[in-house]
């Protein structure tokens, strides 16, 4: 449920449509859904305006599925992070609407509506990225953003950033996805007046150790604007950047 279909409901039982009690019987799940083994937050689109997302590493295909059911049966754009092959095909023959991208590692149904002032754009330094560029890119998406993505336009040829100019210029925000010393990040934050959200990557050899090399890096970077999150954290990189795209003005029309 969401702030419109709540407003709905309200002037329904104004105008005599619906009763009280039904009313109430509608709402008395709105806080969150108790299962066995989850609390379904159906309160959270009210609160940041984007419904619950689903961490799927570390849960079994039978937990998900019962989530999956509670959240299919409400009008609201699903998404599943960290899906794997195996639960992919579970999943999918359960609930065949869900569109699965194995790259991303994601599952979703849907999308918000676009309610961003301008572009995502998502920059990744190599094609060993992809995988956290492609969550990154389906997590903005299913939240309501435009999004575009240029890949492999590392450090290592600095010419191939420059082509991409005209897109840098476009966008209200830039996630920068790098490995390996993750210097991308410092780069394109000292080109651009856009908020840059860094995302480390595991990719690299022994003493990038598994992404904290680059974590370390955009944590120190010297051009200002940079803000980082976990490593191969593409999600969490994907959810800052709709939040700046949307803006304290975009929200406030979107509630009015």
């Amino acid at each position: 449920m969401n702030r419109d279909t709540l407003t709905t409901l309200f002037k329904q039982v104004a105008l005599g449509e619906i009763e009280p009690e039904d009313a109430a019987e509608r709402i008395a799940s709105l806080p969150f859904e108790e299962l066995d083994f989850a609390k379904i937050d159906h309160h959270r689109q009210l609160r940041r305006g984007f419904p619950e997302v689903v961490f799927a590493e570390g849960k079994s295909s039978e937990h998900l599925l019962g989530i999956l059911d509670h959240l299919a049966s409400r009008d609201t754009p699903i998404l599943l992070t960290r899906v794997d092959a195996a639960k992919a095909e579970v999943l999918a023959a359960a609930h065949p609407t869900l569109t699965h991208n194995a790259l991303a590692r994601t599952m979703h149904r849907g999308a918000m509506p676009a309610t961003g002032r301008g572009e995502i754009l998502i920059l990744s330094a190599g094609t060993s990225d992809l995988p956290v560029v492609e969550e990154a890119a389906v997590s903005a998406r299913v939240l309501g953003n435009e999004v575009t993505v240029i890949n492999d336009v590392g450090v290592a040829g600095l010419h191939r950033l420059a082509a991409a100019r005209d897109a840098i210029r476009r966008a209200t925000a830039i996630i920068v996805v790098a490995g390996m010393e993750g210097a991308l990040a410092s780069v394109v934050a000292g080109l651009v007046d856009v908020p840059v959200i860094g995302v480390p990557t595991s990719v690299g050899y022994g003493a990038s150790f598994n992404g904290v090399a680059a974590l370390l890096s955009m944590l120190n970077s010297c051009a200002g604007g940079v803000s980082v999150v976990n490593i191969d954290n593409g999600f969490g990189a994907a959810v800052v950047a709709s939040l700046i795209n949307r803006g304290p003005a975009a929200l406030r029309e979107a509630r009015e």
